[in-house]
């Protein structure tokens, strides 16, 4: 076998079908696209039209709400934390907040602030700042020596200070 006798198997690449390219392709005229009519151009469609009757979600009733004052945590677990520490990711001497778990990659942004939650274990002794925290994680943090410090939240963008 030489390098120039390298082939692909049969049908391995097989060519795209070119539309709207005159009767004989096969797929000319209406390029597959059926009559006339909305449809049938191109970037105009209307989706959940039901031929002028009203549509479904439009029938239906309106459920819930969106709290727009909702302050969004960036939520991080003690295994993941614990993760951090042994791969030296984050230093275990110094002060363990927002900036620092961003900095380390742990979290990608830290949204209006950090929320430490308590699956896993946590074996290093850690001095943490968050801006919130369950109790199992508390509970978790003091048990391996190390201290949580519950900051305020911080303020969403567009809210008045």
């Amino acid at each position: 076998m030489k390098l120039s006798e390298i082939a692909d198997n049969a049908g391995a690449r097989k060519k795209r079908m070119r539309i709207c390219r005159g009767i004989g392709s096969g797929k000319g005229k209406t390029g597959g696209r059926g009559g006339k009519g909305q449809t049938a151009r191109s970037g105009v469609r209307i989706k959940g039209f039901e031929g002028g009757q009203m549509p479904l979600h439009r029938r239906l009733p309106k459920r819930g709400f969106n709290n727009i004052f909702r302050i969004e945590y960036a939520e991080i677990n003690l295994d993941r934390l614990q993760e951090a520490v042994d791969a030296k990711a984050v230093d275990a001497g110094a002060v363990v907040n927002a900036e620092a778990l961003v900095a380390a990659g742990v979290v990608r942004r830290a949204k209006n602030g950090i929320r430490l939650l308590g699956r896993g274990e946590l074996t290093a002794k850690l001095n943490i700042e968050v801006h919130g925290a369950t109790k199992s994680a508390i509970a978790a943090v003091e048990k391996a020596g190390g201290t949580v410090k519950i900051l305020a939240p911080v303020q969403a963008e567009g809210e008045a200070a």
